[in-house]
C-alpha cells in the first residue's frame, strides 16, 4: 500500500515535493545581470578578477610556442604583451558590438596545432639565426592569421551562421557546450599535479572560499564567493615565493623548477617598461596556401566553440537563448579579432575565454561593465610591461586550479539545457550519449596516435590537407556539437513529439530578434546603431 501511517512507514510527500523543478529561460539566482553592473568599486576589483583569470592562457601559449620558434625572453614577454593588448580590444569590439555578452576574447588554444605546424614547415628548417628564424615563423603565422580571419568575417557578417544556428536545439546544444567545458580536462588536473605542493592548495583554498566560507560566516558572504580568486591567488602565491626563495628547489630537475618555481618565467626580466604593441611589429606577413588552409580549420574550429561558450556566457549572464542573428554577429566580430591578431603577430588566434564564463558562475556577476573594465586592465597592463609581467609570472599550476573549477562551471551550463529535454526519450539518450562519447573518444585516438606516432592519424603528402583533418578532430566541443547537431536534424526530426522531446519549442521565441522583448534589453547595439544594422 502507498503512503504509510504504522509500520514505521514515513508520511506520503506532499504534491509540492512531487513536483519536478520549473523550467526557467533565464538562469535564477544571479546577482548582477548584463545590464545591471555593481556598485563601481566592487566592478574594478571584478574586473581585476578576470584580467587575472585570463591570464592563464594568455602566458601558457606563447610560452611554449615562442621557444620553439626560436624566440627568447624579450620575445616571449612582447608577445605576450601584444596577446593581452589585442585580447582587451576584442573584448571591447565584442561586448560593444559583437554579442553584447560579458565573454572575454582571447588567446585559444585551438590555433596551437596550426602554428606548430608552421614552425615544423620546411621553409624554416635551415634558417641559422633563431631570432632571424622566429620572425620569418611570426611573419608566415601572421599571414595565416590574416586569411583565417576571413572565414568567420564572411560567415558571421553575411548572416550564413544564423541560418545554422537556427537549428540548433537544447538537445544539440547540450553536448557541444558541455565539451566546451568538460572537454578542457587535460588543462585541469594534470597541470595541477605538475607542481601538486602549489595547485592542490590553490585549487583546495578556492573551494573553500567559494563555497564552505560564505555559508559560515553569514556577514561576509557576499565577498568571499565573488572574491575568492582574489583572496586566494595571493596567498598561494606568496607561498610559492617562500618555497622558492627557502631553496626547496634548489636541487631538483630543471622541469619541475620550471612549474614550481616563481622566478623561472623570465618575463619581469625580458618586459619593457613601456611598449605600445603596434600592427606589422614583426615585419611584413608572409603567405603560404598550405598554412592558410590549416589555420581556416582552426579558425572554424573556433567558431564552433566559441558559439558554444557564448551559449553558456548567456546563460550565466541570466541573459535569454541568445538570437542567431546576435550570434551571428558576434562570430563576425570574433572574425575581426582573428584578423587583428595577424595584423598585431600575437602568434594565436582569438576565441572566447572558456575560465572567464565560468567566473562568471563562481560569482554570480555577469555584468557587461565588469568584463569592459578587465579589457581596460589587459590594455593598461600590456603598455605598462614590466607591471603586467609580474602578474603574469604567477606560476602555472595555480592557473591550472582555477581551471578545474571553471571549466567545469563552463561545461555544467551544458547540462543545465537538458532541463527543455524529455530525458526519458531514447531518441534523446542516443544523441546525448553518443555524441559526448564520440566527443571524447575521437580526439582522444588522434591525440594517442599523434603522441606516439610524431604525426597524426590522416599523414597524406598533403601537409595541409592532414593538418585540417587533426586539428578538426582534434576538439572535443567540435566533434560533439557537429555529432549531436547533426543526428538531432536528421534523426525523425518531423514526427510531432520529437520537437518536445529535442526542446526545440522552447527556444522558438528567441529564433528571432523580435519575437521577445527582452532580446532588446540584453542584445541591442549601443549608440542606436540597431536603425543601421537591424538584427532579424
Amino acid at each position: 500500500m502507498a503512503g504509510g501511517g504504522g509500520g514505521g512507514g514515513g508520511a506520503a510527500p506532499k504534491q509540492d515535493d512531487l513536483t519536478p523543478h520549473p523550467v526557467k529561460d533565464q538562469l535564477p539566482g544571479v546577482s548582477y545581470c548584463i545590464t545591471s553592473p555593481p556598485p563601481w568599486p566592487e566592478a574594478v576589483l571584478l574586473g581585476f578578477q578576470h584580467y587575472l583569470v585570463m591570464l592563464g592562457t594568455t602566458v601558457i601559449i606563447p610560452t611554449a610556442l615562442v621557444p620553439q620558434m626560436g624566440g627568447n625572453n624579450e620575445d616571449k614577454a612582447v608577445v605576450i604583451q601584444t596577446l593581452l593588448f589585442v585580447a582587451g580590444i576584442n573584448t571591447l569590439l565584442q561586448s560593444f558590438f559583437g554579442t553584447r555578452l560579458p565573454a572575454v576574447i582571447g588567446g585559444s588554444y585551438t590555433f596551437v596545432l596550426p602554428t606548430i605546424s608552421i614552425i615544423l614547415a620546411g621553409r624554416y628548417a635551415n634558417e641559422p639565426n633563431p631570432h632571424t628564424k622566429f620572425l620569418r615563423i611570426m611573419r608566415g603565422t601572421q599571414g595565416a592569421l590574416i586569411v583565417a580571419s576571413a572565414l568567420q568575417i564572411i560567415v558571421g557578417f553575411s548572416g550564413l551562421w544564423r541560418n545554422v544556428a537556427r537549428y540548433l536545439s537544447p538537445l544539440s546544444a547540450a553536448p557541444l557546450v558541455a565539451l566546451v567545458g568538460f572537454g578542457l580536462y587535460e588543462l585541469g588536473f594534470p597541470s595541477v599535479a605538475k607542481c601538486v605542493e602549489i595547485g592542490l592548495p590553490q585549487l583546495i583554498l578556492l573551494v573553500i572560499f567559494a563555497m564552505y566560507l560564505p555559508h559560515t560566516v553569514h556577514m561576509l558572504r557576499s565577498i568571499f564567493d565573488r572574491f575568492a580568486v582574489l583572496f586566494t591567488i595571493p596567498i598561494v602565491w606568496l607561498y610559492a615565493y617562500l618555497l622558492t626563495v627557502g631553496g626547496a628547489y634548489r636541487n631538483a630537475p630543471p622541469k619541475t623548477q620550471f612549474h614550481c618555481r616563481t622566478d623561472r618565467s623570465g618575463l619581469i626580466g625580458g618586459a619593457p617598461w613601456i611598449r605600445v604593441p603596434y600592427p606589422f611589429q614583426w615585419g611584413a606577413p608572409t603567405f603560404d596556401a598550405g598554412e592558410a588552409f590549416a589555420m581556416m580549420a582552426a579558425s572554424f574550429v573556433a567558431l564552433v566553440e566559441s558559439t558554444g561558450a557564448f551559449i553558456a556566457v548567456s546563460r550565466y549572464a541570466s541573459a535569454t537563448a541568445i538570437p542567431p542573428s546576435v550570434l551571428s554577429r558576434g562570430i563576425g566580430w570574433q572574425g575581426i579579432g582573428i584578423l587583428l591578431d595577424g595584423l598585431f603577430g600575437t602568434g594565436n588566434g582569438s576565441s572566447v575565454s572558456v575560465e572567464n564564463a565560468g567566473l562568471l558562475a563562481l560569482t554570480r556577476v555577469g555584468s557587461r561593465r565588469v568584463v569592459q573594465i578587465s579589457a581596460g586592465f589587459m590594455i593598461f597592463f600590456s603598455i605598462l610591461g614590466k607591471f603586467g609581467a609580474v602578474f603574469a609570472s604567477i606560476p602555472a599550476p595555480i592557473f591550472a586550479a582555477l581551471y578545474c573549477i571553471f571549466f567545469a562551471y563552463a561545461g555544467s551550463a551544458g547540462l543545465g539545457f537538458l532541463q527543455f529535454c524529455n530525458l526519458n526519450s531514447f531518441r534523446t539518450k542516443f544523441i546525448l550519449g553518443f555524441s559526448v562519447f564520440m566527443g571524447l573518444s575521437v580526439p582522444q585516438y588522434f591525440n594517442e596516435y599523434t603522441s606516439v606516432a610524431g604525426y597524426g592519424p590522416v599523414h597524406t603528402h598533403s601537409r595541409w590537407f592532414n593538418d585540417i583533418i587533426n586539428v578538426l578532430f582534434s576538439s572535443k566541443a567540435f566533434v560533439a556539437g557537429i555529432v549531436a547537431y547533426l543526428l538531432d536534424n536528421t534523426i525523425h526530426r518531423h514526427d510531432s513529439s520529437v520537437r518536445k522531446d529535442r526542446g526545440y519549442h522552447w527556444w522558438d521565441r528567441f529564433r528571432s530578434y523580435r519575437t521577445d522583448t527582452r532580446s532588446e534589453e540584453f542584445y541591442s547595439l549601443p549608440f542606436n546603431l540597431n536603425k543601421f544594422f537591424p538584427s532579424v
